[in-house]
């Protein structure tokens, strides 16, 4: 009975599991497929197969859709925000995970609490503006950066508190100065939550809709998420050029994800034994 109630329960998990698959990879088909039909037949949405394909529709995409520029932009906004937020996290995780009383354990509390903290789009569009950043590539940089760096920093202490602290003792000891024994000996071992760090932000950063739409009015600076936008304006009805765009603008963060998920699990694993 035992045995028969684990083949139920397994076989139980695997129909679950292929029943979640199929909610999330059936849009993704229906996508695909449709970005090769003729406008017509995309508007079906459907998963029957194109009775034409239409290869033409990614390189009207490409050449009519501002996709280039909003690459470009988008992996602008990505790339720097992911670099201000691993050199700012890494710095102050060592810091506060080997100081942390007084002012840095309420700092470490305060920031984390961002985490769970909604964004007051209403205050933040005041703020923004009170600094002239509203409309440009570095405020929406250092948004992607502060929104993301309250969950960075939890993982990243969790990270750096599994480093013992007699290494560090031993570079002191070895006349290694604060920066050089964080540059030199502390940098290196953080390469596993680095990486994971860059793979989740960048994932984060590049899939975003709301941030580029509320605090970016001109379309030149949008990244790809909202190049759909331009799209729209020029094809209304043609949702087989819809797809192919959204293909297009899937394709680079799939790749980053294929590329580092390995360093996301054993990060994030590594990360939350403490915090």
């Amino acid at each position: 009975m035992g045995k028969t109630g684990k083949i139920v329960g397994h076989l139980i998990g695997n129909i679950v599991s292929v029943f979640i698959s199929l909610v999330v990879i059936i849009p993704l088909v229906v996508l695909f497929l449709n970005s090769f039909k003729t406008s017509a037949e995309a508007n079906r949405m459907t998963l029957s197969l194109p009775t034409k394909w239409v290869f033409e529709n990614y390189a009207t995409v490409i050449e009519q859709g501002k996709l280039v520029s909003a690459f470009l932009n988008g992996f602008l906004y990505s790339t720097c925000s992911v670099v201000i937020i691993v050199v700012v996290v890494g710095a102050a995780a060592f810091v506060i995970s080997r100081n942390n009383k007084g002012v840095n354990r309420f700092l470490y509390y305060f920031i984390i609490s961002g985490i769970a903290m909604p964004i007051n789009n209403v205050a933040l569009m005041k703020v923004m503006q009170s600094f002239h950043i509203v409309n440009t590539r570095i405020g929406i940089i250092l948004l992607y950066a502060a929104i993301n760096i309250p969950l960075s920093l939890f993982l990243a202490y969790g990270f750096v508190e599994t480093i013992p602290r007699e290494i560090d003792e031993a570079a002191v000891i070895d006349g290694c100065k604060p920066w050089q024994l964080f540059v030199k000996v502390i940098a290196p071992l953080l390469k596993p939550i680095v990486s994971t760090l860059f793979v989740l932000d960048f994932m984060a950063v590049w899939n975003d809709f709301t941030m580029p739409l509320y605090y970016l009015n001109n379309s030149k600076k949008w990244p790809m998420t909202l190049a759909v936008y331009n799209f729209f304006g020029a094809f209304e009805n043609s949702w087989n050029l819809v797809a192919a765009d959204i293909i297009l603008t899937l394709a680079p963060v799939l790749l980053v994800f294929v590329l580092g998920q390995k360093y996301i699990v054993g990060g994030v694993s590594a990360g939350s034994v403490k915090g």
